[in-house]
């Protein structure tokens, strides 16, 4: 049986909640692999709006079973506000269906209180993060410090790790950051708490989703944020602190990659960022402001306006290369509809040469300036469209330009935000 990883292929905020959501229909497992609640996923079920930071958007769908992977660094509070959400709008009516890996990290309030701090130290040089944590748990994580959900719900080890990683968050904080230090009760008692809910939902899941494949059984893996945000693969240092390239699918779940048979990338048919960072074909004028309006795009997470920008195919090329794409979902088409032409940016002038791949140098990329070609618009709505042959041939040609220009397959056609204002051209799991 076929299994299937969703991955952003711009710099995050593509819509791959929307995409997740339709693909669950098909699958038996909904696994998050990276990331933490620095991610936002939007979606729309008839008239119902719903916002997932940490539980997979295949929440929504009755009798399947989501996983939050060890990957993840989990804010105990979020998730279980997002559990008390749900709940309160009649859904997750049986707690069995969400499991948490054992070995996933606990995001710390000094780590939130760090990532704050730093950020308003760096000044013009900042990165852009949430301020949610993320990048200190991941720190810890990787330095051999962090605190594991097996650690937590251990009430003797729990402590004497945090007492340990106190010492020296405290020095942080007050010495180098000039900010309040904690107290060990202020924070063991409340996680305490915590550790009593997360509890019920712990399991390894490594070993589960290993029996579940061996069954047959469909598993889909959802990513955060997009490849550009990558920690190896992206613009760094404005990237995001995990693999949210298609290989941390495995890293974050403890799935072999032979076990992964397609490949989607999700991207808008336009292009946006959030944070600082280059980005060649950032639209500052009037065109910048109607995609922001027209497509709402405002972070999930944080609220903030997202730049907004003419489709990168040279972004889209590098995506497909780092992930194996064997298909790209293209998102909010309809949102181009009142544009009379529209660009796509088909390579990059950097003193005098032309370039047709991504650089890798930060310094280069940041001076690069777009290229474009152009196509005449549609004008007219398609949300109504319920197949590709539904659309105006105008648009048509822009979906089959972009095809060609990334060379790799468009199998789904986001027309709206709706569930079904989408058009399915290939079904991965089929």
């Amino acid at each position: 049986m076929p299994n299937v990883v969703v991955v952003g292929a711009q710099w995050g905020d593509e819509g791959k909640g929307k995409v997740v959501d339709i693909y669950t229909e098909f699958a038996d497992d909904v696994v998050r692999y990276q990331g933490g609640n620095n991610a936002g996923h939007t979606l729309v079920v008839g008239d119902e709006k719903v916002v997932l930071h940490l539980i997979p958007s295949g929440i929504l769908h009755q009798g399947k079973r989501c996983i939050i992977g060890n990957g993840v660094v989990l804010d105990p509070e979020v998730f279980i506000r997002e559990i008390t959400n749900l709940k309160a709008k009649g859904r997750l009516h049986d707690d069995g269906c969400l499991l948490l890996s054992e070995s996933l990290h606990i995001i710390m309030p000094y780590h939130k209180r760090i990532d704050i701090a730093r950020e308003a130290k760096s000044g013009a040089k900042k990165i852009g993060t949430t301020g949610r944590g993320i990048g200190p748990a991941y720190e810890d994580k990787i330095g051999r410090r962090g605190i594991r959900l097996m650690d937590l719900v251990d009430r003797g080890l729990f402590a004497r790790k945090l007492r340990e990683n106190l010492e020296e968050k405290n020095v942080i904080l007050e010495k180098l950051l000039g900010k309040k230090p904690f107290t060990f009760d202020e924070i063991f008692d409340e996680y305490a708490v915590y550790a009593e809910t997360l509890a019920r939902f712990i399991a390894d899941t490594t070993l589960i989703l290993h029996r579940d494949i061996k069954a047959g059984k469909k598993i889909l893996f959802e990513g955060a944020q997009g490849t550009l945000l990558d920690v190896d693969h992206g613009t760094y240092p404005y990237v995001t602190s995990s693999s949210t390239c298609a290989g941390g699918a495995c890293t974050g779940t403890g799935v072999s990659p032979r076990d992964i048979h397609e490949i989607i990338g999700i991207s808008k048919a336009y292009i946006t960022r959030v944070g600082s960072g280059p980005f060649p074909t950032e639209l500052l004028g009037e065109d910048g402001e109607t995609l922001r309006r027209a497509g709402q795009e405002f972070g999930a997470t944080t609220g903030r306006p997202r730049r907004c920008g003419w489709f990168d195919t040279l972004v889209l090329k590098y995506a497909v290369r780092v992930n194996g794409l064997t298909g790209v979902a293209l998102t909010k088409l309809d949102v181009l509809d009142g544009f009379d032409t529209i660009r796509i940016c088909t390579g990059y002038e950097y003193q005098g040469k032309l370039l047709d791949e991504l650089p890798a140098n930060l310094d280069v990329f940041e001076k690069c300036r777009p290229v474009y070609e152009e196509m005449p618009g549609w004008k007219t709505g398609i949300s109504g469209a319920k197949s590709f042959a539904d659309l105006p041939e105008k648009a048509q040609q822009y979906v089959r330009r972009l095809e060609a220009l990334i060379d790799c397959p468009i199998v789904m056609v986001s027309v709206g935000p709706r569930r079904d204002e989408t058009i399915v051209l290939k079904n991965p799991f089929a």
